[in-house]
């Protein structure tokens, strides 16, 4: 493995840099200046441009980065966790997306609460916002590992980089902003992969020499990860991909339920081929460098690169990390402007518009107290998807079982599912018992328990049904 010279990393960080610097400017032209553009884009995105940003907020960073490093440890059946979000897509689009996009809320929070009120609507608020800033961080941790391989900083410096430059881009971008330059990051990523997949195979002389001399099991369909997992993982990626909050918002800024829907069919064409070739990404790391951390399956060929090609490579990572960065911080700001800030303040559209821009910028740099905690991206990453899993539950039970009225049992699922769940991933799913499993039960479980137990509360009188919460 190669090592860069002064003047190597000088190219490398002047591409990066003009690149920041001219999507920067491009952020800035093209920013939002009203809170319909921040948070919906005023409902005028065309279907592509929102399939690609559904394919960008999955195959991210952390999906980059998190899928090579489990096809380093485990094998290629690692693309199951991209491949998963391949198969979401369209299901959201014939089972939620009409119902979702009708309500004419931007938030799954939102849409939920028409069934059940707003201690409902509050308390999905929250569990999002603890998932999604989870999920950032797994995103800040993949993009400084990346940054830092190049760039010969350590961790936190490059994690502050990644924060820095999101950050602005969303908390300036807004949906109409960040759904822009996504398009510029999405095609530089794909492009940087794809280079990745290329030079990785030169470098093993193709597939024949890695399936002669590495274990059986990088070849196969389960890996040394197992059904078990495997299907887990598709769960909690279909799963999440129903309630995640950017996504709701990013249907939501399409023209019509039409167009909605042709979006997720754009990502399902993105999303598919590329699963394939993160997971070969990861395989080829191990073949050549078996002896580094796993977390640098991916960064690690960009040091075998000549400068110019490391250059691009690099940029495209770091683009991928920005639109990771931007979409996840975007969505939590929205719940948090429209769930809590806009009740409690009753602001002026002006007042909400400052207000969204601050708020941003606090979001942007939370994540950078927890990066140092997370060592495997991937497992993070599932586990933040089994907490939106347990949302995807209860938001299915309330626009297709009418007869779970109960705003208490709604509640307590919830909450139960969320505390449950957490305390399973940090006690190492006991029993080999998967946490995406408990986050999908668990919530179900408590609503049939609810629907058993008389609940007076729920009646102003005989015949008149009033759902107050808990």
């Amino acid at each position: 493995m190669n090592t860069f010279t002064a003047e190597d990393t000088l190219i490398i960080v002047g591409i990066v840099i003009a690149y920041i610097i001219f999507t920067t400017w491009l952020t800035f032209r093209i920013r939002s200046k009203n809170s319909g553009d921040f948070m919906e884009g005023s409902r005028a995105m065309p279907a592509f441009i929102v399939g690609i940003l559904l394919m960008s907020e999955y195959i991210g960073a952390k999906s980059t980065i998190g899928t090579a490093q489990a096809a380093f440890e485990s094998g290629i059946a690692a693309s199951w966790s991209v491949l998963g979000a391949a198969i979401g897509f369209p299901l959201f689009g014939l089972i939620l997306v009409k119902r979702v996009y009708s309500t004419g809320k931007i938030t799954i929070s939102g849409a939920i609460a028409e069934k059940y009120g707003n201690s409902t609507k509050n308390i999905i608020s929250v569990i999002m916002i603890y998932a999604l800033l989870l999920v950032n961080v797994g995103n800040y941790v993949s993009g400084a590992a990346a940054i830092s391989t190049v760039l010969q900083v350590n961790l936190p410096v490059a994690a502050f980089i990644t924060a820095i430059v999101s950050t602005f881009y969303f908390a300036f971008g807004g949906m109409k902003g960040v759904a822009w330059v996504t398009m510029l990051h999405s095609a530089l990523k794909y492009i940087g992969l794809l280079v990745i997949l290329g030079f990785a195979l030169s470098k093993t002389g193709g597939f024949s020499p890695m399936i002669e001399k590495m274990p059986e099991f990088y070849w196969t369909w389960d890996g040394n990860i197992g059904i078990s997992t495997i299907i887990a993982w598709l769960i909690g990626t279909i799963g999440s991909i129903f309630c995640t909050q950017f996504v709701i918002q990013a249907i939501s800024s399409t023209r019509d339920v039409k167009s909605a829907k042709r979006s997720t069919w754009v990502a399902f064409f993105f999303c598919l081929p590329i699963a394939f070739a993160i997971a070969i990404i990861g395989v080829a790391a191990k073949y050549l460098h078996p002896e580094i951390n796993s977390l640098y399956a991916m960064p690690v060929f960009l040091q075998d690169m000549n400068p110019w090609m490391a250059g691009l490579v690099t940029t495209s990572l770091v683009a991928s990390i920005f639109v990771s960065v931007s979409t996840v911080a975007l969505a939590i700001a929205s719940l948090v402007v429209k769930d809590f800030y806009v009740p409690m303040r009753n602001p002026t559209p002006e007042q909400e518009f400052k207000a969204t821009r601050w708020i941003s910028l606090f979001i942007g740099f939370l994540p950078l107290i927890f990066v140092l905690l997370v060592p495997e991206v991937l497992k993070l990453s599932f586990f933040t998807r089994a907490i939106r899993l347990s949302i995807t539950v209860v938001a299915i039970i309330a626009f297709y079982a009418p007869f779970f009225k109960s705003a208490r049992g709604a509640n307590c699922a919830l909450l139960g599912a969320c505390v449950v769940t957490s305390v399973w991933y940090l006690l190492g799913d006991p029993f080999g018992i998967n946490n995406m499993y408990i986050a999908l039960l668990t919530p179900a479980l408590i609503m049939g328990i609810d629907r058993l137990i008389p609940n007076k509360a729920e009646y102003k009188a005989p015949g008149h049904v009033k759902n107050i919460g808990v």
